[in-house]
């Protein structure tokens, strides 16, 4: 989700499945007998071994690969040799989550010119909302707030998640273009950028080539990870598992014209209203709608309950799918990140999902995806 891209490389192609592979996770024998203890890098972990069946859906035909995975306890803290807690470790607030990878981002390295220019668009509208006490009308808060639904849900839930980073659900080509620009709008990243970071968030999940995980802090998880491209590129390689974007003349061209776009809406809002409306229409809402979903990335791997057995550290968090329209059933979403639909219990209020259902009751989205409830049973915890 870097907010600058770099020169747009020639496209390779790549062997994109729409739905993405599940989390790679170290093999465990099945002879492991369960709750059995394991040193692995002064950690102590109670695991248990899991025989798993991972199903995706895929063009109306169900995909079954059959592994075991390990079960983390979230909770293990790490320890030092003499069966202490590890000093060198800490807890995050009112969390079970351990930082054993703690990284500074800001100290201690040298910055690019695409570190220093999405430091400089995310602390520019930081700025910007300093002036918002001086300039409240209610017609820029109005502005604010359906650019908020606008750019928030249709643009970045709805579009640049469930749609293009899991194809969830297929939309006519101009629906789906449109939900795209949508959020290009929310100026966090064209779409290509946006949907390949977070497919390898999936892929490499809370491990050490996540490009955004609590267990590196959560300031590192919830924005300055971005800062740091470098590393990113590290770990995961130059974008290769965006080729179904790349292919496309559209996402091109954004990707080409990125910064064209924002600009350009700032332009008509100072022409609509002046001064406020770029406050409060840019500034206030863009700021909104960041910290939103990155509280996903962070909050939702640091507070909540699990009810799946995913492997990692996603969590349910009711008040983050409020404001992220559903988002915020995270743990639910890495059990099944092909499922158009994030609330799965009937008081789980995904808005996303309801605007996707409406979408499908017209005939504009086909092809949507759910889980099974064969496939809910073999991933719930016995707690749950």
């Amino acid at each position: 989700m870097a907010l600058l891209s770099p020169p747009p490389s020639k496209p390779k192609p790549y062997p994109f499945s729409p739905l993405p592979q599940a989390v790679h996770r170290p093999a465990i024998r099945s002879t492991l007998p369960a709750q059995q203890k394991l040193s692995l890098n002064s950690f102590t972990l109670r695991i248990g071994a899991v025989n798993k069946r991972d199903c995706c859906g895929l063009e109306g035909k169900v995909r079954c690969t059959r592994r075991l995975i390990p079960v983390v306890s979230a909770a293990a803290m790490p320890v030092s040799e003499n069966g202490r807690e590890s000093s060198n470790f800490k807890r995050i607030l009112l969390s079970d989550v351990v930082v054993t990878r703690p990284r500074n981002v800001l100290w201690g390295r040298k910055w690019n010119s695409l570190d220093m220019g999405s430091a400089a668009v995310v602390v520019s509208m930081h700025l910007l909302c300093l002036f918002a006490p001086f300039t409240f009308n209610w017609a820029a808060v109005g502005i604010a707030f359906g650019l908020y639904v606008v750019t928030g849900l249709l643009g970045i839930t709805l579009s640049f998640h469930r749609n293009l980073s899991h194809r969830s659900f297929k939309l006519p080509k101009w629906l789906e273009y449109f939900f795209a620009y949508c959020g290009v709008q929310a100026v966090q990243g064209n779409p290509i950028d946006w949907v390949s970071t977070h497919r390898y968030h999936h892929q490499f999940c809370d491990s050490e080539k996540d490009p955004h995980s609590p267990i590196e802090g959560f300031w590192v998880s919830h924005m300055s990870w971005m800062f740091d491209t470098n590393t990113i590129t590290e770990r995961t390689g130059k974008p290769n598992n965006v080729g179904d974007l790349e292919k496309q003349r559209f996402y091109q061209f954004v990707r080409d014209t990125y910064i064209v776009h924002p600009v350009a809406l700032a332009a008509l809002l100072y022409a609509m209203g002046g001064f406020p409306y770029i406050v409060w229409g840019m500034g206030v809402r863009i700021v909104w709608v960041y910290h939103i979903t990155w509280l996903v990335n962070s909050a939702c791997h640091v507070w909540g309950k699990q009810a799946w057995n995913t492997g990692d550290l996603s969590r349910n968090n009711w008040w983050v799918a409020l404001l992220a329209f559903g988002e915020g059933w995270h743990n639910n979403h890495h059990a099944f990140e092909y499922s158009a639909r994030h609330g799965l219990e009937w008081w789980q209020l995904d808005m996303t999902w309801y605007v996707v259902r409406f979408l499908q009751a017209v005939g504009l989205a086909t092809d949507v995806k759910l889980p099974t409830d064969t496939h809910k049973q073999r991933l719930a915890l016995a707690d749950s």
